[in-house]
């Protein structure tokens, strides 16, 4: 019998096969962690293996543990293989994200909720400019990402920050800066990962709090891609604008077969959007049309 992972595969090509190609994206480059990120607290709960090649992150009820980026980085594309913690993980967040480092942040945010054991995961996303966030998207995923590992994406450029699961785009935040919205493009980012205890709010809502006799829990790493333009935590511009990859002209926007992979996310899997809760925005934001999120 096909395994659940494999029909998934096989319902996705034939969904999205089409005469009109997607725009193609350079493939990530694995290399060891420390070519781009280091510890940056609780080290012992960071385990290496082969050569670096992949971490192990561990949390117990005494401390979890987490890296950064070596660099900052004004725009790029920036993705990661992640194994999530299995088992009982409610309670426990494993983050991947990027940020700025001042009061007026912006930060690109992925955060993985964990569950009860056979509930499914929660992916929120969530995209900060100049200190404001509010902007939470939920989805499930249409695989146990405790199984194996799984791609996570963010192309960010001048025009549009796009998330990705296994290059499928989960949620796109144009810039909006002529609607009044601002926009991340003259704060550098540092790239963060964590695994974190957060039962007071990360599994519905704080009712269910971490179970300590699971411990540690263990989130899994490879790959540790940055493919970005370097600059210092100050600059207000990129030196290479206009020149990489995720620069050019076929990254300014999904295309069609992107498109209907986005409503395909939107229609089958997602569980909260901030464009469509009346109760916390009775005015639906502006830039919610332009994403495409109504």
């Amino acid at each position: 019998m096909a395994s659940l992972t494999t029909l998934c595969l096989s319902f996705l090509l034939l969904l999205f096969t089409s005469s009109t190609r997607s725009a193609p994206q350079r493939r990530p480059v694995d290399v060891p962690f420390s070519r781009n990120y280091v510890p940056t607290w609780a080290f012992d709960h960071i385990k290496y293996f082969n050569g670096g090649s992949e971490v192990h992150l561990m949390l117990d009820k005494y401390t979890g543990t987490g890296f950064q980026s070596k660099g900052s980085y004004l725009f790029g594309h920036f993705s990661m293989w992640i194994k999530m913690v299995a088992g009982d993980s409610a309670g426990t967040v494993t983050a991947f994200y990027l940020s700025s480092q001042n009061s007026e942040h912006d930060e690109i945010d992925f955060e993985f909720l964990g569950n009860r054991t056979g509930q499914p995961y929660i992916l929120q996303t969530n995209v900060f400019t100049g200190g404001k966030g509010d902007r939470e998207q939920r989805i499930y995923l249409w695989f146990d990402p405790t199984k194996e590992y799984h791609s996570y994406s963010v192309l960010w450029n001048m025009y549009q920050i796009v998330f990705f699961v296994d290059d499928v785009p989960i949620r796109v935040f144009k810039n909006s800066k002529d609607l009044g919205v601002r926009f991340p493009f003259d704060q550098p980012m540092k790239l963060y990962s964590s695994l974190w205890n957060a039962d007071d709010w990360a599994t519905r809502g704080g009712l269910e709090k971490t179970n300590w006799a699971s411990a540690p829990f263990v989130a899994y790493y490879q790959g540790f891609h940055i493919d970005g333009c370097e600059t210092s935590v100050n600059a207000k511009f990129c030196a290479t604008q206009g020149t990489k990859w995720w620069d050019q002209k076929e990254f300014q926007d999904l295309d069609a077969v992107q498109y209907r992979r986005l409503q395909w996310v939107r229609n089958k899997y997602t569980i909260y959007n901030y464009c469509t809760d009346r109760v916390r925005f009775p005015a639906v934001p502006i830039e919610c049309r332009r994403d495409r999120d109504i």
